[in-house]
This record gives structure tokens, sequence and C-alpha cells, in this order.
């Protein structure tokens, strides 16, 4: 189905400045795209979706997911519009390929129009748990889960890896995902960027609601903030005084400024006052099975505040990092060290955060020692 075939079930719309519609491509079969009818001068940002009960029927959100890209976005859903049967989390990381791929392909309707460094994963229920699980794909900006949340401690290593920013959307206490979702919020690693809202609508949200109805309208507004820098849109998730938080919605909030606390330009170049900074580093595994681990690293600072921090990590023969969250690697194998990002360097005294990695091999035996500055 494409756009400009006038498609019997689809009405033109949505309430932003760019009214839309949804097609399907050849190139990315079992899938469902919206997106502007006239494509803006401006890129468009990407949001993957997973619908609810990992339905294979694209059309499942289709009132939301208009009302998305109404405002200038490309949303890609998992499954054909109108399909059957059941999606996988695979599914939104093809959806991310297709949209690089299109982006950069001359000929396509989308060349040169996508912003493919702005790329949200998101979705409802079923669709939550696959979009966490995709969420460390490195061209994730951020994660959206809405009604959703782990079902087993044994998938936590999930939340541990987390790196970007992340926010919740959920149906207030009658939710039946709401104990999930709240485990979750509590599990978050220090320092990473969330937002918790509740709406007390119960598990079915508002997505079939005109243009999404309140799930839709704060789904934009959280987009255009993450995807699009626009701090307007941005205070109405962030501070005591947030626009939310004088709504119908119950707030929650973990490390958010408008612009994520960006680190200074110039770092100290003599030690703070009270002493020469240090800190520990305390290795473990979490999870082992054959051929591969997870990997967690607490760091505390000593007797004086750190304004950064590195570790750097022995690990055996045969062992290499595959993927890092809440800090910067530099290296795979062997001697690898590990930085902290922008928004967990800063430690008083006392204070822990902690890193995440998966790899490769046998995780035991690895040793870490921390530099602090």
């Amino acid at each position: 189905m494409a756009i400009g075939a006038t498609p019997a079930s689809a009405a033109i719309g949505g309430s932003g400045p760019y009214p839309a519609d949804y097609e399907t491509s050849a190139n990315l079969p079992n899938h469902t795209v919206f997106r502007p009818q006239t494509l803006p001068s401006e890129r468009l940002p990407i949001v993957v979706w997973g619908n609810g009960g990992c339905s294979a029927n694209g059309l499942s959100q289709g009132n939301f997911l208009r009302e998305i890209a109404s405002h200038g976005f490309l949303a890609v859903a998992n499954g054909a519009p109108n399909g059957s049967g059941s999606t996988t989390s695979q599914m939104l990381t093809q959806s991310i390929d297709w949209a690089v791929a299109e982006n950069s392909r001359q000929g396509s309707k989308y060349y040169d129009k996508l912003d493919t460094t702005k790329v949200a994963v998101a979705g409802f229920s079923c669709g939550g748990l696959e979009a966490y699980a995709v969420s460390n794909d490195p061209r994730v900006t951020t994660t959206g889960i809405f009604s959703s949340g782990l079902l087993n401690d044994a998938d936590d290593y999930q939340l541990r890896r987390l790196i970007k920013p992340i926010a919740y959307f959920i149906g207030g206490s009658s939710d039946i995902a709401y104990p999930n979702a709240m485990d979750d919020w509590g599990k978050l690693p220090a320092g990473l960027p969330a937002f918790m809202g509740n709406l007390n609508v119960g598990h079915g949200g508002t997505y079939d609601q005109p243009n999404g109805g309140e799930f839709g309208r704060v789904a934009v507004l959280y987009l255009k903030w993450r995807l699009k820098g626009d701090t307007t849109a941005g205070g109405n998730f962030v501070g005591a005084n947030c626009g939310l938080c004088r709504s119908q919605w119950n707030v929650q909030q973990k490390n958010l400024t408008l612009d994520d606390g960006a680190p200074p330009t110039t770092p100290p170049t003599t030690p703070p006052p009270g002493g020469t900074p240090t800190c520990a580093a305390v290795y473990s595994v979490q999870d082992q099975w054959n051929g591969g681990f997870v990997a967690n690293v607490s760091v505390t600072a000593g007797t004086t505040a750190l304004t950064g921090w590195r570790v750097t990590l022995n690990l055996p023969s045969g062992a290499s990092v595959s993927s890092v969250w809440n800090g910067v690697a530099s290296g795979t194998s062997g001697t690898v060290t590990v930085a902290n990002q922008s928004y967990n360097g800063r430690l008083v005294p006392g204070q822990t955060t902690s890193f995440g990695f998966q790899g490769t091999g046998n995780g035991s035996g690895t040793t870490a020692t921390c530099t602090g500055s």
C-alpha cells in the first residue's frame, strides 16, 4: 500500500503541520511506515515501534503513530498493515537498518531526508519488551517504554546496559504492567536520565483515540525534545514545575536537565580542594553463559569529590568486550579502559556509580583498578 494510492482504511491526518499517512516498502517487508504525506524540507528523525501484544498488525496503534509522523517524524511499526501473527525485537533493528539505507540510497524518496543520528526505539506492552531488547543498539538516541516492564529478574541485564535517556509512559496503578515498570524504574543505572509518567487510564492507554489521545500528545512532546532538541517541549518533563507535573500525570524524574548536563569544556588542571582524588572499582560477573558474559563495575569515590574517573580492566586471554553502557570504552581485549559518561563522572566523597558491559569468552578473572580526577 503506497501513499497516493488512496488506501481505503487510512485517513490522512494527525494534528501536526505535516498531514501523515502510511505506506509499505518492498525493501522492508512486514512493516508499516508512517510519514508526512509531503516530506518537509527538514530531516525527519526516526521512531521504530513495537506493537502491543507483539502483534504483526502494523496499524495496531495507527492513530498514535500517524500523529507522531504528522509532527515531522518517520515512524516505522513492526508488522504489515492489518497483518497477522507475531513480531520479534529483530524487526525493530530491521527498521533502523532500512531507514539508514534509504537515507543514503540515491533514487529513494527518503534520500538525504532522514536524520539517522536521531533514533527512538519504543513500544507498547509486549512491544516495550522488544524495545528494551534492542535499546543498546549504538544508533539509538532514546528509549520509550509504554505500559510495559521486564517480566523476570533474569532480564535485568537489559536495564544495566542502558546508556541513553529513557522514558516510561504507564497507565497508572490499574495498568497490569505497572508493578513491573516501577520495578524497572528502581533498578535503572545511577546517573541515567529517566522520566516516569503515570496516567490513570489502565493498560490500554489512549492509542485508539483520535490522534492517539493523551499518550499521543505526550509522546510527540517527548520526541520533539529528545530527537529535535526542542527545549520548550522538554519543559514538560524537567523540573519540579514541569508541564506534566501540573497535569493529571503522576510524574517522577531522574537526572533530567534540558541539556542533560553537558560536561565542562575545560577539565580542572589541579586537584580540587581536599586532597588527591581517588576511587575504587569493584568488578562482578552478573551472568555467564557458554561463549559470553555480562559484567558490572561499581565505581566509588574516595574522600575527595571526583570530576571524572577511569577504570582499567585487565581481561583474561580469550575474553573481549562487545558493548558497554554508562561508560566510554577504549580497546576491546587485553587491557581495556572505560571512562565516565558526561552524566556520571561527578561524584561526591563516598558516592557510587556503575557501568556494565557484555563480553565474549569467560568473564571470571578480570581485574579492575580506578583512577580519579
